[in-house]
């Protein structure tokens, strides 16, 4: 499975111990203030996109789609993964530059 810059930044920061993924453990880190981004899969649920977008809004947390469920948890090394918050905000920006970036393609 070929991954896309992104995956691989995803990997690298969760090896660096700047991620956290899983519904409940992205929820807490939006809510502490400690997510600077979060990423929810394209083939979650709309109602998982939208309770997302929402605490993401009131929280002011940067919020994008992007992959599969499949891929972005091989791009972690775990199971599936719907959703995911990048902590630390130098993985965050870059990730949402080459999100940006693939949008525009």
């Amino acid at each position: 499975m070929e991954l896309s810059k992104i995956d691989s930044l995803l990997g690298l920061a969760q090896r660096a111990g700047k991620m956290a993924s899983g519904e409940f453990a992205v929820l807490k880190a939006v809510k502490e203030g400690k997510a600077h981004l979060v990423l929810v899969t394209r083939d979650a649920s709309e109602r998982t996109k939208k309770k997302f977008r929402d605490k993401c809004t009131y929280y002011r947390v940067p919020y994008f789609e992007h992959g599969t469920m499949d891929v972005v948890g091989h791009a972690l090394g775990k199971e599936k993964r719907v959703s995911v918050a990048v902590l630390d905000p130098g993985f965050a920006d870059e990730i949402v530059k080459r999100l940006s970036r693939e949008d525009n393609t």
